[in-house]
């Protein structure tokens, strides 16, 4: 591979998508790309099929990573995908459109249970095993300036922002079950937090009591707009036409996991038990209910950071190498004792 170098290094590679892999990794972020690492360490071959959408493309930088506190998530991923292709992994442009069984490929002989990857382009590829990092897709409330500071004034997670917006104003808009949860955790890094019931129910008695107790004002009613100034926010605009200043606000979006192509296989989401989105169940080893098939990150936990989501990447590529293992293992056993059989008399 070769470079370009200016301030940062510019990887130019053209990957190509073999015919043939032990895993196909669906989803190129940290879960996808510390899965594909790790594989790559365990001399299997995968390649990471990469749509190019990275949920947290929109922060300046990815927090709560030792090592790389503040790191832009795009220099992280660059970094990343170096490091796969350092150890022979392949790295794909492209979405994938379906996931189905599949019995061909050059481990017929051994294992006779594989996938057929196919891409909205029409290229496609077979595999022993899948991993799904495919990630998920934040539903936005449809107010205006909600997406249009997503990430920046306009945020989720306090782990991932909190610490920039501390001691400011911070608002809370109501949008789910763990809307005052989500309230009461600002209130750490700021003593100046308003929650905006919005269209919800106001507090219940129990709520309103916890709010109050940290000194969380309540504002009822429908809001309408998140104003800015110069790309900063500056408040929250209610439908009485009343604007209660705030630098910063929290949002929680419904969070739905990106599982369309794996209809193919019966594999589905499922409403997450926090109410917060639907996701893709799996074990702690991240295997789903489809034999053959892992997810892991976002896709199956829904608020996972980049550190957790690297984590269970890398912990499922070691449980589908060991998987492998196993069945090599198990098919090597059945040619020696094939072997050794002695000989049918006549």
């Amino acid at each position: 591979m070769g470079y370009a170098s200016s301030c940062v290094e510019v990887f130019i590679v053209t990957d190509q998508l073999n015919d043939n892999y032990d895993v196909i990794v669906i989803g190129g972020g940290a879960a996808g790309l510390n899965g594909a690492l790790m594989l790559g360490r365990a001399r299997r071959s995968a390649v990471v099929i990469d749509a190019g959408f990275p949920r947290n493309e929109p922060a300046a930088g990815v927090h709560g990573l030792l090592g790389r506190e503040g790191v832009s998530p795009t220099a992280l991923l660059e970094r990343g995908r170096a490091e796969v292709r350092g150890y022979g992994g392949h790295i794909v442009t492209g979405a994938v459109a379906t996931v189905t069984p599949d019995t061909r490929g050059p481990h017929d002989a051994e294992s006779p249970t594989g996938f057929t990857v196919t891409l909205a382009d029409g290229r496609g590829a077979h595999a022993r095993r899948i991993l799904v990092t495919s990630g998920l897709v934040d539903e936005l409330p449809d107010i205006p300036g909600v997406r249009e500071h997503w990430g920046r004034g306009v945020l989720h997670c306090p782990y991932c922002h909190g610490w920039e917006v501390r001691d400011q104003p911070i608002g809370v808009l109501a949008t789910g079950p763990m809307s005052v949860h989500q309230a009461l955790l600002f209130r750490q890094w700021s003593d100046d937090v308003t929650y905006f019931a919005h269209t919800l129910p106001e507090p219940n008695a129990e709520q309103a009591e916890r709010l109050a107790a940290r000194d969380i004002r309540v504002v009822s009613g429908e809001v309408t707009h998140v104003t800015a100034e110069s790309e900063r926010v500056t408040g929250v605009r209610l439908a009485d036409g009343t604007l209660v200043e705030r630098h910063a606000v929290a949002v929680a979006p419904r969070m739905v996991a990106r599982t369309d192509f794996l209809a193919g296989i019966g594999l589905s989401p499922e409403p997450h038990p926090s109410g917060m989105g639907e996701h893709i169940p799996t074990d702690v080893t991240g295997r789903t209910t489809v034999p053959g098939v892992w997810a892991a990150g976002n896709v199956t936990d829904l608020s996972a950071q980049v550190g957790p989501a690297a984590a269970a990447g890398a912990n499922a590529a070691a449980q589908i190498n060991a998987d492998l293992v196993t069945e090599e293992t198990d098919h090597a056993v059945a040619r020696r004792r094939t072997a050794e059989a002695p000989a049918p008399t006549v």
